[in-house]
């Protein structure tokens, strides 16, 4: 029996921001300074702060400015505010992030459409969910996990024409641009979601299999097209008592053991979609800031 190929985010992505390194100086030499991001942290939830810090890194690592505007879990919805307007009106940010999930007192919806859609490199604002929508990529800043996704498939299938997409999760963060994402590339797209009858077959009849329900291992072996390209968006931490009392491990949405016998490609977990999030939050902020600017790179 086969095994499949594991696509290796980490690499794809070092790749990307690799490449970025030398893009952020030709932009620095051509502005004066080079593309800042802002990160807005509210709380002390353990694994924002590690999302918040890997992108800080990673954001240095390639010469960008990175600034963290911290607020402390109990923070008003004014605060928020406050924060993203200063943001907003300073002409040396370029992109803006506000770290998810936010506290309950706090009105996700109201501080997303507050952002400034040219700075949000997240891309959820609804005008870079319109823009996406209408097909207007080369307007949009595009949500970093779907883009990152995308490639994957790209860099496992080469030219994504004609393949069908099945993409299990409708999600506005993942499920819905991703579906948007695989249109442009010519896909036939199916979303399919909790209320879907047989998810099984319909999995089975995929070219390309997006997991994004946040569901540990949720995706059987046996719902698996042979050959097919599977990529995994879920992160989910289960007991792992193989480990030792107490421990936990990192899963997806799929089964890996399972589908790596029968699918062709497999992204895995770590190690696949996560790193392509942060590579494609770099690759959107240099995209806002030469856009802010007027700047075009070779």
């Amino acid at each position: 029996m086969n095994q499949a190929e594991t696509i290796d985010g980490k690499a794809i992505a070092a790749r990307i921001t690799d490449a970025l390194v030398g893009k952020c100086a030709a932009y620095k030499n051509a502005v004066g300074a080079p593309p800042c991001l802002a990160v807005v942290l509210v709380g002390d939830d353990p694994a924002s702060a590690v999302y918040v810090r890997n992108k800080g890194k990673t954001a240095k690592k390639i010469g960008f400015q990175s600034i963290q505007e911290t607020l402390p879990g109990d923070a008003s919805e004014r605060d928020v505010v406050d924060i993203v307007d200063k943001l907003n009106a300073d002409k040396t940010v370029n992109g803006i992030l506000v770290q998810l999930p936010l506290p309950q007192q706090v009105d996700e919806d109201k501080i997303i459409e507050l952002v400034d859609p040219e700075k949000d490199v997240d891309g959820f604002h609804p005008i870079n969910v319109g823009r996406l929508g209408a097909g207007a990529l080369e307007k949009a800043l595009i949500p970093c996990t779907p883009a990152g996704s995308v490639l994957l498939a790209k860099e496992a299938l080469g030219d994504l024409t004609g393949r069908h997409a099945v993409i299990i999760g409708r999600s506005n963060i993942v499920g819905k641009p991703a579906a948007q994402l695989f249109l442009a590339e010519n896909c036939t797209v199916t979303i399919a979601h909790s209320r879907t009858r047989d998810l099984p077959a319909l999995a089975r009849d995929a070219d390309i299999l997006v997991a994004a329900v946040g569901r540990p291992e949720m995706v059987k072996g046996d719902w698996v097209k042979p050959g097919a390209c599977v990529i995994d968006v879920g992160i989910n931490r289960v007991d792992a008592p193989e480990k030792g009392a107490g421990k936990t491990k990192l899963v997806g949405d799929v089964d890996f053991a399972a589908a790596s016998k029968i699918a062709g490609f497999i992204t895995p977990v770590p190690g696949g979609v996560g790193p392509m999030t942060i590579a494609m939050l770099m690759q959107n902020t240099l995209t806002a800031a030469m856009r802010q600017n007027g700047v075009t790179l070779d």
